[in-house]
């Protein structure tokens, strides 16, 4: 981690009520684009202690937070191992970009085991979430008046970083990473003004043709490298994912036995 995290932040994973695997940060510090006033984005996973798996009430599959201090604003998601182990194999990106994020607040060994396991849950069919997201993403450019810098980038940075999975099978989510290999001219300049003004930052009408092109073309060139990937079309994780949840799950059962035995 070589981002200055605030205190509230670091604070806010060393507080949550539960055990954690990992915790990473996401967003537009994740994507390198963040604004002055961006908000923080932190996922990860939580491990359930026993009693609550295994008892009559609901467990808490996921947790969030969301905190507001000293002039900074956080989310913290956090999903239950066995809930998040279920997403990597539902071919999602985001989660593949919160188990790989460079940016870590927290670890632990299974952290770096999963990261090991997830690499066999990667698919070319990844690009089905990427075009998906992308469309989501302009649809609300387009919508906005005016036009922001924000919903722009994160469409740039879905396409790039589905055409980078798909061509080398690495997660790579820093859009200024991204831009290194892929030289598309208008990013630069608009991460300049998305980083150094504020959430609100817009476009003008004279460069939405410019954009709609590279929208275009961007989108095929992601369905080319799907169609040209050599990644395979079926996840192979499961029982390694499986056998991780049931020794977590030991973990804390025996952890639970030896401070109140039977």
């Amino acid at each position: 981690m070589t981002l200055p995290v605030p205190a509230v932040v670091s604070g806010a994973v060393h507080q949550h009520p539960y055990p954690l695997m990992f915790a990473t940060v996401s967003g537009a510090h994740l994507y390198g684009f963040a604004s002055p006033d961006s908000d923080w984005d932190l996922r990860g996973v939580h491990v359930l202690p026993a009693d609550e798996v295994l008892g009559l009430f609901d467990a808490k599959e996921t947790v969030q937070q969301e905190i507001t201090e000293d002039g900074i604003e956080l989310d913290l998601v956090t999903h239950d191992a066995r809930k998040f182990f279920g997403l990597l194999l539902k071919r999602n990106g985001y989660v593949l970009e919160q188990l790989y994020s460079p940016l870590i607040l927290h670890t632990s060994p299974e952290h770096e085991e999963l990261k090991r396991i997830a690499q066999g849950c990667i698919t070319r069919h990844h690009s089905h979430h990427y075009l998906g997201f992308a469309s989501t993403q302009w649809e609300l450019f387009q919508k906005e008046q005016p036009q922001r810098i924000k919903p722009l980038l994160y469409t740039y940075r879905v396409l790039l970083t589905g055409i980078h999975l798909m061509r080398t099978g690495e997660i790579e989510a820093n859009l200024l990473r991204l831009n290194e290999e892929f030289r598309v001219p208008e990013i630069a300049e608009l991460i300049r003004r998305k980083s150094s003004g504020t959430e609100q930052a817009t476009i003008s009408d004279a460069d939405l043709d410019t954009h709609r092109r590279e929208y275009e073309r961007l989108r095929m060139e992601l369905e080319s490298a799907s169609e040209r990937s050599h990644l395979p079309d079926e996840t192979n994780a499961r029982a390694a994912l499986s056998d991780l949840l049931i020794r977590l799950r030991q973990s804390t059962y025996d952890k639970e036995m030896a401070r109140h035995p039977l």
